[in-house]
């Protein structure tokens, strides 16, 4: 015994240096491209779009403000320098803005331009001033309506990776402190990416150390020794150190929730390391040897922490049922490191434990008189108030039936913003101020012998933009039809109201042929090679998923109704369309998750009870807390999202532990011959500190992630933690409940219970 004991001691330690290792191979990433639902038919159109044009959001904004009007000769000169050297910043095509914008004007010798900012002739300033802010081209897109910020449009390579984006950040804040503007906001896909890494990696620090302080003043609280405060967090601290070096060993990315992982594995550790060692000082306790208490632990509840694991596990693997893989990878790294907790405690805690003996580990005193007494009060509660139990669960099925049917899924990218930083500040001043982030593409398909540079197409294109445009909340429109609108406005003396489509077909032709000469204007981005497809392009404000659904199917309706489909089809996608379809496949998942963990644990349960009526028993318990997350979310409001639909794969895994734990010691004690209300009565009295105590633990070690700036995390945890306060009193007052009604004791066994309870 104490050779196998060295030995698995040193084996862990090989496993930790080589974790430590590991742990400088971490890779964080973020990607929208993430949160796309696999396998999906708009997917597929979208990625069919993309490989025709570009990416949708290949840009990066830059928006200056000057509280004092941007109309001044000093700050244009100072933003239009700017614009032009953010051209040579790494991963930058180009750049485009309103002090290198001209109209065009046809002349004698062909095509001009007149530049749309006199920047060297500060007397016109008012005169454009107004024309700009009339013109919805620019306005909202490449200025403010109240003419007091310019923004510069960077277009950046396609899919733009981190370290390209990190690349480009740090050239654009070093190139823009060279300048003395008032105010400058970012937008882009280069910006969430480099910052919302930054946020993984703060967050995951901050998590680690604040439930790290957390679970060792609780240590301390239960055991008040310091060697079985020590082997209690040396376990934890070993558990979560192996499962992240794992995740650098195997090259699993850390993504956006990623900040789950430390305050995940430090209360599984805990809540294994605490089954495990107060079964092990009560043997000892006793009077039984260090090796036979270690034996019968490991026996006992080796078995029921394992089950409890598989069970936990089980529910994280769920998520491997959504499309979405953010979620896909945190089910099932979340199962793994579940199952490191595990091997972790039943093998190098038990082995360090059994050099110990109780009063070791544990200060035995006055504490261990009040958790039976206790247990034992609830014990007597559970059989006195039986139906006011029966009662209560009836009245928190209405109520929670109530608030499951408030959910809605119409959420927003600053939903998932983090609270007070810089990125959100940002984000939020360009849905104020100007264009959103969200973009919204319509993708445009020629039908027979059409191109898109024919008249037919051009006026139908024309019609859906103009019926665009009455929806505030869409903008930055364009498509094809700008190039023939703005050589109309140049054959007619650059007159504002010439920016239209000719109503002359034979005009229009002889646009056509000209519109090579047109300067500073590359079709490719809106035209694909073959002539046969175009794009309409739009930004969408944050104004929710449900509410864009809704939109975009009245926008679907509109074009079924009002477009020529013998001349084009039209089939909306984008990024964000993309993104907003997870709302329906996360109900869907999250329905067909639950049900398969419900299934396995249920043959789980069987195979280990052998007995229906302890498996409806074991099941009901967990219902409710799954419902009361579920009520939660629709009486506090809060949106249904990627982020927040993993919590209840993770209330029902860890909720059925103390479950298990529960029944797994009822029915030993229903194998060593006891009747049923004693059965009870032993299960409260020898189990029930250790799921108090876990779920303790629990409660608070959830709460930790209220420090979180990720608003998605701070409402996981919150839920959470209360719901697995509620998983506790539905275990300590249902299951009782149920046992005594579904499984009826002889009369005489009643009254011996009766008789414990008065005694």
């Amino acid at each position: 015994m104490r050779d196998i004991r060295v030995v698995i001691i040193a084996v862990f330690a090989l496993l930790a240096i080589a974790s430590a290792f590991f742990l400088t191979r971490l890779r964080f990433t973020f990607d929208f491209e993430q949160f796309f639902p696999r396998g999906d038919k708009d997917l597929e159109i979208f990625r069919e779009f993309i490989a025709s044009f570009e990416t949708d959001d290949n840009f990066l904004l830059v928006a200056v403000r000057r509280d004092e009007g941007a109309f001044d000769q000093t700050f244009l000169e100072q933003f239009h320098d700017f614009s032009l050297k953010a051209r040579q910043l790494p991963n930058v095509l180009e750049s485009q803005s309103l002090t290198q914008i001209g109209y065009p004007l046809k002349t004698p010798f062909g095509f001009t331009t007149i530049p749309a900012i006199h920047i060297d002739d500060p007397s016109r300033y008012a005169g454009e001033r107004e024309r700009i802010l009339r013109d919805d081209r620019f306005v909202n897109n490449l200025i403010s309506e109240d003419g007091k910020t310019l923004v510069v449009l960077l277009k950046t390579i396609n899919s733009i990776d981190l370290d390209q984006a990190r690349v480009l950040m740090e050239g654009l804040d070093a190139l823009i402190t060279r300048y003395n503007f008032e105010e400058y906001h970012y937008l882009g896909r280069a910006y969430f990416q480099t910052e919302l890494v930054a946020m993984q990696k703060r967050e995951i620090v901050v998590s680690a150390g604040v439930a790290g302080v957390l679970v060792s003043l609780i240590m301390f609280w239960i055991f008040r020794r310091a060697r079985g405060i020590a082997i209690a967090l040396v376990s934890i601290g070993l558990g979560m150190l192996l499962f992240m070096g794992l995740l650098g060993a195997t090259g699993r990315p850390l993504n956006a929730m990623a900040a789950l992982y430390p305050v995940l594995m430090i209360i599984v550790g805990t809540s294994d390391v605490i089954h495990i060692m107060s079964k092990y000082i009560d043997e000892l306790r006793k009077g039984k040897g260090q090796q036979e208490a270690i034996q019968v632990t490991i026996k006992e509840i080796g078995l029921a922490t394992l089950l409890t694991s598989i069970t936990t596990a089980i529910g994280f693997a769920t998520l491997l049922t959504s499309r979405v893989d953010p979620i896909r990878d945190f089910g099932l790294n979340a199962a793994a490191g579940v199952i490191v907790a595990y091997i972790t405690v039943i093998f190098f805690t038990t082995s360090l434990l059994s050099y110990f003996k109780a009063d070791q580990l544990m200060k035995i005193g006055k504490s261990i008189a009040f958790w039976e007494n206790s247990m034992l009060r609830s014990y007597r509660f559970t059989l006195s108030k039986g139906n006011a139990i029966k009662w209560g669960a009836l009245f928190m099925l209405v109520v929670c039936g109530i608030g499951i049917s408030r959910i809605t899924t119409n959420y927003g990218i600053i939903d998932n913003l983090p609270r007070g930083e810089k990125i959100t500040e940002d984000f939020t001043f360009f849905e104020k101020e100007l264009t959103g982030f969200r973009p919204m593409e319509l993708a445009v398909y020629t039908q027979g012998d059409y191109q898109v540079n024919d008249y037919a197409v051009i006026r139908e294109m024309d019609k859906i933009e103009g019926y665009l445009r009455q929806f505030p909340s869409l903008q930055a429109i364009g498509s094809i039809t700008t190039l023939y609108k703005s050589i109309n406005q140049a054959f007619n003396n650059n007159r504002e109201d010439a920016f239209v489509v000719t109503d002359d077909e034979g005009q229009f032709n002889r646009y056509r042929r000209l519109s090579s000469q047109l300067p500073k204007f590359d079709p490719n981005i809106l035209v694909s090679n073959d002539g046969k497809k175009a794009r309409i392009t739009s930004r969408i404000k944050d104004v929710g998923a449900d509410t864009i659904k809704a939109m975009g199917l009245q926008i679907d309706t509109w074009i079924n109704n009002n477009i020529d489909s013998d001349v084009i089809k039209v089939n909306r996608t984008g990024t964000g369309v993309i993104i907003d379809k997870n709302a329906e496949y996360i109900r869907r998942s999250l329905l067909q998750g639950l049900g398969i963990a419900v299934l396995i644990v249920s043959v789980l349960m069987a195979f280990l009870f052998q007995n229906w009526r302890i498996l409806i028993i074991a099941l009901v318990p967990n219902i409710f807390p799954l419902l009361l997350a579920g009520a939660l979310i629709g009486y506090l409001g809060i949106e249904l999202e990627a982020g927040v639909s993993i919590v209840f794969a993770v209330i029902f895994g860890i909720a059925v532990d103390d479950t298990i734990h529960f029944l797994s010691k009822y029915k030993l004690a229903l194998n060593k011959g006891l009747e049923r209300e004693e059965a009870i009565k032993i299960t409260f009295v020898e189990t029930g500190k250790a799921i108090v105590l876990t779920s303790i633990i629990l409660f608070f070690g959830f709460l930790v992630m209220l420090f979180s700036i990720h608003p998605p995390s701070v409402v996981v945890g919150l839920l959470i933690s209360l719901t697995l306060l509620s998983a506790l009193i539905s275990d300590l007052l249902l299951i009782p409940v149920m046992i005594r009604w579904m499984q009826p004791a002889q009369q005489e066994a009643i009254q011996k219970g009766e008789k414990m309870v008065t005694g």
